[in-house]
């Protein structure tokens, strides 16, 4: 449908936790944003606020590894149990250019609605349990630059200075039709 432009940090949505997502017929259209945003911007999730979205959802696609088959949809999502521990450099699409390394559970078992609204629940490792992670932080406010030390976070703060600067310029997205 549309490839919309990825929110920076600094903007005021990817600070606030998300509203459930009730309205499952509204949807498909923002997913397909979602999706032609995310591989415009050659990344393997994207939450809906990171475009604008005040939602509960977000994709993954980890079909380049052997993790999954096919791109998935998490709406509505809860993590139930996590285990073990690993630490990845991360980076975001909100905040182009910066990785960091981040510690997270290595496994965990999430609850969830597909774009249809039915629910399961999974446990998920490896790749596609970091994305899972990843995503959900941003669904609850919370960035990457959020996870690391004062001291991690400082080496990037011109990068975050001209991010807030950025936003502050930028109007808002066009959110045009889309009925929510």
């Amino acid at each position: 449908m549309a490839v919309r432009p990825i929110l920076h940090y600094g903007n005021p949505i990817l600070r606030e936790k998300c509203k459930p997502v009730i309205d499952f017929q509204s949807l498909a259209a923002i997913l397909e944003d979602m999706y032609d945003s995310m591989y415009e911007a050659d990344g393997i999730g994207l939450a809906a606020n990171q475009i604008g979205f005040d939602l509960h959802c977000f994709v993954i696609d980890v079909t380049h590894t052997e993790e999954a088959d096919e791109p998935i949809v998490f709406v509505n999502s809860k993590l139930i149990a996590s285990r073990g521990a690993s630490d990845y450099e991360e980076g975001c699409l909100s905040l182009p250019g910066i990785q960091l390394n981040i510690s997270r559970p290595e496994f965990v078992t999430i609850e969830y609605q597909d774009e249809s609204g039915k629910t399961f629940s999974r446990e998920f490792g490896g790749l596609l349990a970091r994305a899972i992670q990843h995503e959900m932080d941003h669904l609850n406010g919370v960035m990457i630059v959020d996870r690391v030390s004062e001291l991690a976070r400082m080496k990037y703060q011109q990068e975050l200075k001209a991010f807030v600067n950025e936003t502050r310029q930028k109007p808002k997205p066009d959110l045009k039709g889309i009925n929510l």
